[in-house]
């Protein structure tokens, strides 16, 4: 009986038909940047607010006042006294529940100096001139509770490891195509509940649900494209992220057309239901039907394959092999058990933990440095692009493992060099800060290509899941790591980011060059990598 690969050549490894579907579940790509990203955008800081005095709105009612006179009588004394408060985390600690002047309504207090004045610190009374533009406003994460902020991000990243496990086993177990619509299906109705959460712990559930079915969504499509591709398409695995890129570049436009965060929400959100519509065109991984003992069908869609491709399948192809068979039940001392294995899975396991977390880091970054936001951040989508086509130049001319390295060196420096820069250069800044994002994303995409590379048949699966899940911690801790350092000097994370990334630049280029080579069948072929 031939094998799956060798019907696969007969049939056509990259025709017609996996060309339609690789574009089709490309655009998966799209939807999951908008949801890896906007944080960015619901999380914006207001440009306005104050902390209110009890009893001010309805005096503010009862004199007339504009948000504005309310907020000079509010805020205003507070700047006046040699006080440093500005009036957003602190307030007069005053009540206007008696009848007071609205032309001076601190005129009872014109004992005390101005600044001497009684203070208390705000809990739940701020005011928004734009109250519903971010959830930071939508749900008063100011002040003593900004670092919830942070915490919105780290409960989307734990809802990518947790779905990278769930929905791996899924689609291992009931099929890539099932788990792939039942996932954007999912990524839909959860980003409904969270446009329209009542508060914030909801907002939270279902942000991490969220990141389940969403990682669902990137993680099956990326298996299903490389798996109806022949064995020499690797390079597919670079070319789905551009999509990932175009979301990024696309996402500062929805923010600037849509004034709310909830209406930024509803819009990266709901595109993944017309994905439900693959259900007609996308089939089941035949890879997977071989591997579940279902040869009839996998044979059917290979025939179907080849006719689209216009190809012809011999008679005689009446059954299927798969050649290689997964290790039943693999285990992480699989990984570390022999001493190449052990060397290259921790060392990859560091390059995604860093990847994720400096390219996170820097994304995040661009709300809180000033400058035009939307700008900014379509800049820096349009700079992965030259990423993804030096990648493409140049991984199968040098090889992987020097752009690997270089492009977490290059990040280092990058970081390094931007935190010291003065301000009043913002151009020569922003360029460093740039050629950083270029050295990171480089990084980033050559990780998934090596991890595969580096590991035997019976163990890529479960290698790959458990090095990735480090990719996800890395985005629990990033915003946790830039916001709080950011509070003590706005370059301190730029300085630990630059350490990072040069140790793994220097660790990678200890890994094996697979370049040329045929993916190991057995963890021998991987201990005589060399």
């Amino acid at each position: 009986m031939p094998s799956f690969d060798e019907v696969l050549k007969e049939a056509g490894e990259f025709g017609r038909f996996q060309k339609r579907v690789f574009f089709l579940l490309c655009q998966t790509g799209i939807t999951f940047s908008f949801l890896f990203t906007n944080v960015v955008f619901l999380g914006r800081a207001p440009d306005n607010y104050w902390c209110r005095i009890p009893g001010a709105a309805e005096l503010s009612e009862r004199c007339g006042w504009t948000l504005e006179e309310e907020r000079n009588f509010t805020v205003l004394p507070l700047r006046l006294g040699n006080r440093s408060s500005s009036g957003e985390c602190e307030r007069l600690d005053i009540m206007w529940d008696t009848p007071v002047s609205c032309a001076s309504p601190l005129a009872r207090y014109s004992n005390h100096s101005a600044g001497n004045l009684p203070l208390a610190t705000c809990h739940d009374n701020w005011v928004y001139k734009q109250p519903h533009s971010s959830i930071v406003s939508e749900y008063n994460l100011v002040c003593g509770s900004a670092w919830m902020l942070d915490l919105s991000q780290a409960i989307l990243n734990l809802g990518f490891l947790a779905g990278a496990f769930t929905l791996g086993y899924a689609a291992d177990r009931y099929g890539r195509i099932l788990t792939y619509l039942l996932s954007c299906l999912g990524v839909g109705i959860c980003g409904i509940i969270v446009a329209f959460a009542p508060n914030f712990t909801v907002f939270l559930i279902f942000r991490f649900l969220q990141g389940v079915f969403g990682k669902g969504t990137w993680m099956t499509c990326y298996v299903i494209v490389t798996e109806i591709v022949g064995s020499d398409q690797r390079i597919v695995g670079i070319v789905i992220q551009i999509f990932f890129t175009l979301g990024i570049m696309i996402l500062p436009g929805i923010a600037y057309l849509v004034p709310t965060w909830q209406g930024i929400q509803l819009a990266t959100s709901l595109p993944n239901f017309l994905f439900l519509l693959y259900y007609w065109v996308v089939p089941e991984s035949p890879r997977w039907l071989l591997t579940r003992k279902k040869g009839e069908k996998a044979l059917k869609i290979m025939h179907n394959i080849a006719k689209h491709n216009g190809k012809y399948l011999s008679p005689h192809y009446s059954e299927i092999t798969i050649s290689n068979e997964e290790v039943s039940n693999p285990s992480f001392l699989d990984l570390v058990r022999t001493p190449r294995m052990r060397r290259n899975t921790l060392i990859l396991m560091y390059a995604w933990f860093t990847s994720a977390l400096i390219y996170q880091g820097l994304v995040m970054r661009l709300g809180i440095v000033g400058g035009n936001l939307y700008l900014d951040f379509f800049i820096s989508g349009a700079v992965e692009l030259p990423a993804a086509l030096l990648i493409l130049v140049t991984i199968d001319r040098i090889g992987r493992r020097l752009p690997f390295g270089i492009g977490n060196i290059v990040a280092g420096i990058a970081c390094l060099i931007t935190a010291f820069l003065p301000e009043d250069i913002p151009w020569l800044k922003t360029t460093v800060a740039t050629l950083g994002r270029l050295g990171i994303t480089i990084a980033f995409e050559i990780v998934y290509l090596v991890n595969i590379e580096l590991y035997p048949t019976t163990l890529r699966n479960f290698g790959v899941s458990l090095c990735s899940s480090l990719c996800d911690l890395g985005g629990i801790i990033a915003p946790f790591l830039l916001f709080r350092l950011a509070a003590i000097w706005l370059e301190l994370p730029l300085i630990i980011f630059s350490i990072l990334a040069v140790v793994c630049g220097l660790l990678v280029l200890l890994l094996p060059e697979t370049k040329g080579i045929s993916l190991p069948e057995t963890v021998e072929d991987v201990e005589q990598l060399s």
